[in-house]
């Protein structure tokens, strides 16, 4: 379907307001968390506010992928964006634990809606070679939530209360309905009419048991339960080969992953999940350490590597609009990041904050390099009825990476200062504040504990982008063609072939 310029721009802009209302729900939530729980009397559970909706906006993404490919991505996208106001104005009013745990689940599925649909929407209404451009700009929403995102939910709850963190997006999220509603065009469903009901259902199980496992891993009192997860996720997988091997159009079609650009922008997929985003995580807790700030100060850091990322995203977006071509970005991207990973882990202790900031940033212009240009490749790549479920499994993958990257780099982090620790001082109870309220013997040592620890951690995840080099490197070259996208009807397969 070809859309004048005008409703195109109109397009992009409902779909950004979507997409950063989902992403804004990962991030603002963190500063009220303790409000939240404490205000509900459950604060040993509170994880659980952000597992819940993390969980269900990762494991429906295939499912949620391969709806849109069926019965058309504006449908999944209205009721996605209708679901996620109904949870917000059921979060702000949970009376309970159980309900704001369960409404922010619902929560979850609809973010994953809105921001698989809004991929899949764009591929479905523009050329190849404008995709990059408009990718970019969507693409922005995740950066600037990670930015504004726990200043706003510390704001609004100091000065309003938890609750309107959550209803803060109903009239955001209405006017974006009704700019939808106009702005969205109606697109016809898929050539493959048959939905996958068995393989969604185990596939979806098994992917709550592998995210659970993975998460409750570190944690000695429910290692059990991780380890009765991972099992059960053996078991589910063995269980989906055998379902998908007899279905007529399987939840993941095995032709999407026959295609060596696919299959490499996969691997570039999981680079961004389990290089960039684990490390993200823990940088903050770095610096306080390593270098002694305050938290606010220590948020500076990831601020540079998310602005870094930002801007070349945006930029890069822009070039491959103009000339079509795209594999130089993922080369420099993955060279820079992992280059910038290794300096990180060659700092000498006690190096100034600014330089830990630069070289992050430059981490951040690699990644953002090609962080969302892989989605308007790998979508060139697919044929036009399998968009839906290519974009979710592009989502997927990096989702996976994220989780078990952060969980690997968490494990690693917590068992090196815990047996590095001088005697007196408990791994459990150690925060920044009580560091700085130590000697300054004390301080030093728990400074260099912490700069030993992450070295190895910032070399690991250097070698994870050079594994990103050779998946950057095996991506086949040429252009995004700019022909205008054709009808559902018209598809053929030679679509699936990247151009």
């Amino acid at each position: 379907m070809t859309l004048s310029p005008a409703r195109v721009r109109i397009l992009v802009v409902a779909l950004l307001a979507v997409s950063f209302l989902g992403a804004l729900d990962h991030t603002v939530v963190s500063t009220s968390l303790a409000t939240m729980a404490g205000d509900l009397g459950a604060l040993e559970h509170m994880s659980w506010i952000m597992v819940g909706y993390t969980l269900a906006a990762t494991v429906m993404l295939p499912v949620l992928g391969k709806l849109g490919d069926v019965v058309g991505p504006r449908s999944v996208f209205l009721v996605s964006l209708g679901l996620f106001l109904v949870a917000s104005l059921a979060c702000g009013f949970a009376p309970d634990l159980g309900w704001l745990i369960a409404a922010r689940v619902v929560q979850g599925l609809g973010s994953a809606g809105l921001q698989l649909m809004s991929q899949t929407i764009i591929a479905r209404v523009t050329s190849p070679r404008q995709r990059p451009r408009y990718m970019a700009v969507i693409g922005t929403a995740f950066p600037v939530a990670i930015v504004v995102g726990p200043v706003v939910g510390g704001l609004i709850t100091d000065f309003w209360g938890w609750s309107w963190v959550f209803w803060i997006n109903i009239p955001v999220g209405l006017a974006a309905f009704a700019l939808a509603l106009v702005a969205v065009p109606r697109l016809p469903g898929g050539a493959h009419p048959r939905f996958d009901i068995p393989g969604s259902i185990v596939f979806t199980g098994t992917l709550v048991a592998l995210v659970l496992a993975v998460t409750w891993i570190g944690d000695d009192a429910l290692r059990p339960a991780a380890l009765a997860c991972a099992a059960a996720a053996v078991v589910g997988i063995l269980a989906l080969v055998a379902i998908e091997r007899r279905a007529v159009e399987p939840i993941l079609p095995p032709r999407i992953l026959r295609n060596r650009t696919i299959l490499a922008c996969l691997g570039l997929s999981l680079i961004v999940g389990a290089g960039l985003f684990a490390v993200v995580a823990y940088v903050p807790t770095y610096i306080q350490m390593a270098y002694r700030t305050t938290a606010t100060v220590s948020g500076l850091v990831p601020i540079a590597t998310v602005l870094g990322m930002l801007v070349s995203n945006l930029l890069t977006g822009w070039l491959v609009s103009r000339s079509g071509r795209y594999r130089f970005y993922p080369v420099f991207g993955t060279v820079l990041g992992a280059a910038g990973l290794a300096t990180m882990a060659a700092l000498p202790a006690g190096a100034p904050l600014w330089v830990p900031m630069v070289v992050m940033a430059a981490v951040g212009i690699g990644t953002g390099s090609f962080t969302n240009l892989i989605f308007a490749v790998v979508q060139s790549a697919a044929a036009r009825s399998d968009l839906g479920a290519v974009t979710a499994t592009t989502n997927l993958v990096r989702q996976v990476g994220s989780a078990v990257g952060t969980a690997i780099v968490g494990g690693v982090v917590g068992f090196g200062v815990a047996a590095a620790l001088p005697v007196g001082l408990d791994a459990d109870t150690l925060t920044p504040a009580v560091v700085r309220a130590a000697s300054p013997e004390v301080q030093d040592a728990v400074a260099v504990i912490y700069h030993d620890t992450f070295a190895p951690v910032f070399a690991g995840l250097a070698l994870v982008y050079a594994c990103g080099i050779v998946f950057a490197l095996l991506l086949p070259g040429g252009r995004l063609s700019d022909e205008a996208p054709a009808p559902l009807d018209a598809v053929t397969d030679a679509e699936r072939q990247p151009v």
